[in-house]
Formats: C-alpha cells, structure tokens, sequence
C-alpha cells in the first residue's frame, strides 16, 4: 500500500476542460494568464452572397416605400375628406371641355380646395371611368374635397329659368331672350312662324345657347298643338291645324280668365258658323303694331277700327291669315272644346272678365254699361289728379 502524501501519486477528477480526466496542475502565472477565446464560427457561403445581400436591400426599399405610400394614402383621404376652407357658399364654374387637371388647379386658385394634386389624385381614383361635368355649380361653405367632386360628377348644377307667358308674340319672347345675361349666342336671324313657339318657363344652365331654347320651345309647342288638334271636336269650323293655332291666338289675347277661356271661344265659333265678322279688338292692334305690340299708354281710336290690314277682323271675314301671339295650353284646349253657347257678343264688365249676349240689344245694354264705368272712371282718375296737384301746389306756397 502506498502512502496518501505521496506527491507523486496521480490525483482523478474533473480537469480544467470540465471533463473527467487526470488534473493537470497549473502554476501561479499560467492560473493568471488569460484564456483563449475560440473564433466564432465562419458564415455560409450562402449567408456571403452578393444576390442575397441585393435581395435584403430590395426587401427593405420595399417595405420603406410601402411604408412611405401607406402614409401618403392616409394623408391624402384625410385631406379629401375634411371639411374644406371655403367660409361661405361660392358659385363655381366647370367650362366645357375642362379636363381634371384644369377643374383642380381652379378650385385651388378660387380657394375651394387646399390641394390640388390631392383632389386630382383621389378624384381620378373615385372616378374610374365618369367624369366631371361642365356647368355652375354652388359649392357649400366648408364642403370636402370629396363633396365637390360628388356634385361636379353628377352634373347638377345651377339651374336659371326664363318666363315667356302666354300671349306674347315671337318677337316679344325674342327680346326677353336677347335680354337674359345668362344666355349665350345670336338668336335665330329670321323669326319663326307667329304662334309657333311655347309659352312657358325654360330653366337652363349659364352659357346655354340662345338658339337651344328657341328649339325648345318650337319642339314644345308643335307636340302640344298636335296632342290637342287630334282630340278636338270634329266639328269646328276650322280645317287646318294653321286656322286652329291662329283662333287660339285671338281667345288668348281677349282673356286671361281660364274660366273664360272656353265661353269666349264659343262666341267666335258661333260668329264663324253663322258668317259673322269676328270683330276682335286685338286683331286690329296686330295689324297696326305688329309683333312689338301696342303701348300701354296707347288706347284703340275709332279711326283703328277702320285701318285697312290684313288683320281687321271688323272689316275681313274669317280668321286673319296669321296667329297674332303664341296661344298656351288653355286657350287651345278651349278653341279644340269649346262650351256649347248660343252667344255671340262679349264686353268688358269692368272686373277683369267679360258680360256675354245673345242678341246685339243686349250686348249694346252691356256695352253702354261699360262705358258709362269707363267715364265714371276716367273722372274719379281726373280728381285724383287734380287733388294731388293741389296738395303739391299748397305745400310750395306753405315753404
């Protein structure tokens, strides 16, 4: 048996690896020297690539530009879509033709829209394949971008009317045209058949031609005419459709009560029947003023009734060659139906609308009525007059 203090004896155990082994002792500088680290392994081949290294440069570029195209997105809904810095209502015209691109930088100058590549951009992206349309439009106070591309894409702009009332002649309904600031363009140089145009109000937009709505009204009223003309009754004592618009014209002008319209038109169909002269006061103002119409200040003189034209229904027979004004859709349904009177005469009854009769005693009974209110009239008018003068003359003397 050996002895345990022996210094040479082998000692067992864990050696400085950590593994079992024999120990292996170490003096006092090699203890204190530092330990070696190992090398970290070499990279692949592969993880070297220069196509590898492209691709995590691209993948990058990628996400950064997703990234960048994601946030301009956001910036530009929420700008097309905020309330827009225009502080009260504002008329806004789109001309024709006007591409996007021109409707935007417009709104921008007008200060509407805050951006206009914003509103290009997304408004071309909302679009697809409609697009914005010519007109005025009223642009709300405050309204998004999104808001003015929505009513510019419908079309629903700002809509402007003309009144062009019944009775008038073609060449009064000229002049109202020519005189509208909104509408564009010469008017026709040659005027269209009297009676030939529709009475009624035209709505257009701004810069609408003028010649458009004189094709309007002519389309209009020749559909009216004939719907009427093929339900009227068979036996008027009209054969053309001419002869039915030129009747009209003349119920037209003798009343603006409807209620009347069909009583009056049976007083001129019975003349017509019986081979009476029509004898109709506005016949004669044509033949004198023609189109342009008598003045207001201007009153019918005895020396009228026996002027010479075409249009003197006291001294022609029959209907006038011509309508003397555009008829409306009441007197032509009343020439087309007329009430079944055996009347012949009218007046004025000094309210507006006519007294009727049946023999020419009563009619001059109701004629020497309304005349005799025409001079009571004319006096009280004259003592009006006469009073205001006096209270002007009272107060000068008084200063």
């Amino acid at each position: 048996m050996s002895d345990s203090n022996d210094n040479s004896a082998v000692q067992f155990g864990r050696n400085e690896t950590g593994s079992n082994g024999p120990i292996i002792p170490k003096s006092a500088n090699e203890a204190l020297r530092p330990e070696r680290v190992p090398h970290p392994p070499k990279r692949s081949r592969k993880a070297r690539s220069q196509v590898v290294i492209f691709l995590n440069f691209v993948m990058t570029v990628v996400v950064f530009v997703a990234l960048a195209a994601a946030g301009a997105v956001y910036y530009a809904m929420h700008e097309y879509e905020k309330p827009g810095p225009l502080e009260a209502n504002k008329n806004f015209i789109v001309r024709s033709g006007a591409g996007i691109s021109e409707i935007a930088s417009n709104l921008e100058r007008n200060e509407i829209i805050t951006d206009s590549r914003v509103f290009r951009f997304v408004s071309e992206a909302y679009l697809s394949n409609d697009t914005l349309k010519a007109g005025e439009y009223e642009i709300k106070a405050h309204a998004s971008m999104q808001e003015i591309m929505e009513l510019l894409k419908s079309g629903k702009s700002i809509l402007y009317s003309v009144s062009l009332p019944e009775g008038l002649t073609v060449k009064q309904m000229f002049h109202r045209l020519a005189d509208d600031p909104v509408l564009v363009g010469d008017l026709p140089a040659e005027l269209p058949p009297e009676g030939s145009l529709k009475p009624d109000t035209y709505k257009f937009t701004r810069g609408t031609d003028r010649n458009e709505i004189v094709k309007q009204m002519t389309a209009a009223q020749k559909a009216l005419v004939q719907q009427i003309w093929e339900k009227r009754d068979p036996d008027l004592p009209v054969s053309t459709i001419e002869e039915f618009v030129t009747l009209a014209s003349i119920v037209e002008k003798e009343t603006g009560r409807a209620d009347e319209r069909p009583r009056v038109a049976s007083v001129f169909i019975n003349r017509l029947e019986k081979g009476m002269r029509l004898q109709s006061d506005p016949t004669i103002i044509y033949g004198i003023f023609g189109g342009d119409g008598k003045p207001a200040d201007r009153a019918i003189l005895r020396s009228d009734l026996d002027k010479q034209t075409p249009y003197n229904t006291y001294l022609i027979k029959g209907l006038p060659p011509t309508p003397i004004a555009n008829p409306g859709r009441a007197a032509l349904e009343a020439v087309a139906n007329p009430s079944r009177t055996p009347e012949l005469y009218f007046v004025a009854d000094g309210t507006g609308g006519h007294v009727f009769a049946e023999t020419l005693d009563e009619h001059n009974a109701n004629v020497r009525r309304w005349r005799k209110l025409e001079a009571e009239r004319a006096a009280e008018a004259a003592k009006a007059t006469e009073a205001a003068q006096d209270a002007v003359t009272q107060t000068g003397t008084q200063q």
